[in-house]
């Protein structure tokens, strides 16, 4: 439970994304629910210590719902959110695709843009590494999410080798 005044906002608005990056569920107005597992514990501190730098209260307490509906609902909830970030991930996996797709379509073969590119595909591998440990519960959208990532692995390791055969084409042309 966390509270903290309105103003300035940037306070509550660095704790609600080092919620959201941790992986949390908003239950309500300053009510936040993760499951009690190691792999949580980190963000709910680092937001903790955002609340008392901003003068506000922290409460981080251990509840369980009073029966197994309860106990349901939040697994459900968690899995809606844990669904919507597959998606989000899954979305950026068709833009870099797109991305190295157009490269090739101009024939932009240079190492400046491969390392580019490789910087993005380590954006994505660093993204689906978080979500998979955030995914506790195990959506099938994070085995989809996988079967992306390794395509996009896929597709970059085809355009470092049109770049490279490009350079080798043009010292070859040099010489």
């Amino acid at each position: 439970m966390v509270r903290i005044t309105a103003e300035p906002s940037r306070h509550r608005v660095g704790v609600w994304r080092e919620l959201r990056k941790a992986g949390a569920l908003s239950l309500g107005q300053g009510v936040w629910a993760v499951p009690d597992l190691p792999a949580f514990a980190a963000g709910v501190e680092r937001a903790a210590v955002l609340v008392g730098r901003a003068d506000g209260e922290a409460t981080v307490l251990e509840a369980a719902g009073r029966g197994p509906a309860d106990a349901a609902r939040l697994e459900s909830l968690f899995n809606a959110a844990r669904q919507a970030d597959w998606a989000e991930f899954v979305a950026d996996c068709g833009k870099f695709e797109a991305e190295v797709a157009k490269e090739i379509r101009i024939e932009k073969f240079t190492l400046a843009e491969l390392e580019e590119e490789e910087q993005s595909l380590e954006r994505l591998r660093r993204w689906h590494r978080d979500l998979t440990v955030r995914d506790v519960f195990g959506t099938p959208e994070g085995s989809h999410a996988s079967a992306r990532l390794k395509e996009c692995v896929a597709v970059c390791e085809d355009y470092a080798e049109r770049v490279f055969r490009a350079l080798h084409e043009t010292v070859g042309d040099e010489r």
